[in-house]
């Protein structure tokens, strides 16, 4: 078990055992997460995006940068004349 002061600004240092422990390095994020009366300390993690390709299953097939690319201007289209009309 490990002890930390709370400084007048309200940081805190995280003992070097629990940095280890944890693989926590400078400019690492963590979660403050409250359970009960007692506060808990969860790492981030940033992973690259080619780690979370996959991740999410794919609910319909992929159809193309070019067929995204038209119906974004046909639905662009649309609000520009209900703009115009309206």
């Amino acid at each position: 078990m490990h002890t930390t002061t709370i400084t007048q600004k309200g940081q805190v240092t995280i003992p070097k055992t629990v940095r280890r422990t944890l693989n926590l390095k400078p400019r690492d994020r963590v979660l403050i997460t409250l359970e009960g009366d007692r506060a808990v300390i969860i790492p981030l993690r940033q992973r690259p995006l080619s780690q979370l390709q996959g991740v999410l299953p794919a609910t319909v097939p992929f159809p193309g940068h070019s067929q995204i690319r038209e119906e974004i201007r046909r639905q662009r289209g649309e609000e520009l004349l209900q703009e115009v009309s309206g």
